[in-house]
């Protein structure tokens, strides 16, 4: 019986890798970096801002990275303020609840980005248990982060459902065993698929979402 819903934030919950994109090429443009759609997908969605800035500025120290992501999360926080979230959201969060099923959030993103982003989306309380890359030795697509909410969430991970946008979140789901289901806000149905999505959704309407919802809740 399904018991638990765990969410990836940026491209899962809300259409934000636009906003991302803008706040990259703000801060890396004077760097000679070019923030272009196809460098997006492949070097950053999905990514830890150390893996991210140690690709994107090679000649750069170290300590320095961590300096240029601060920047970079800062302006992403200036330019989203309108965020909305994607569509059928709110549906799902209100069917998990009537149920008794616990919902979960599990981010790449540091603490002050979640914070900021679900107020804006005005959906902070829906999650009982929120995973930032700060409590957590490693990042996705380590499996850690989810098998952390799982733990805290107290649910085994057959009985859990994850939402994935990322490569690199997808591999880091169904690392930790989890029934895995692709969001296609950046990728596409393919890729998601090759990266081991159990099925793949346009938006939380999907009929093929609600398919799988009925099975796993069925008596």
């Amino acid at each position: 019986m399904l018991k638990a819903l765990i969410f990836d934030m940026d491209g899962t919950l809300v259409h934000s890798d636009p906003i991302h994109l803008q706040a990259f090429a703000e801060i890396l443009g004077p760097e000679g970096v070019e923030i272009t759609d196809d460098l997006y997908r492949t070097s950053i969605i999905g990514r830890t801002n150390e893996a991210i800035f140690a690709s994107l500025l090679p000649d750069h120290p170290v300590e320095e990275h961590q300096a240029f992501a601060d920047r970079k999360e800062a302006a992403f926080r200036r330019l989203a303020l309108n965020l909305k979230p994607l569509d059928g959201l709110n549906h799902l969060l209100d069917w998990a609840d009537a149920r008794g099923i616990r919902i979960g959030l599990v981010t790449n993103a540091p603490l002050l980005n979640a914070t900021h982003m679900l107020d804006v989306l005005d959906i902070t309380d829906r999650f009982e248990v929120k995973i930032t890359i700060e409590q957590v030795a490693r990042g996705k697509p380590d499996p850690l982060p989810y098998l952390t909410a799982l733990e805290r969430l107290g649910v085994a991970a057959e009985a859990a459902i994850a939402f994935e946008d990322s490569p690199s979140g997808m591999r880091a789901a169904k690392g930790a065993g989890m029934f895995s289901v692709g969001v296609l806000t950046g990728l596409t149905a393919d890729e998601m698929k090759a990266v081991g999505a159990d099925a793949t959704i346009d938006t939380f309407h999907d009929s093929a979402l609600w398919d799988i919802l009925e099975r796993r809740t069925a008596a």
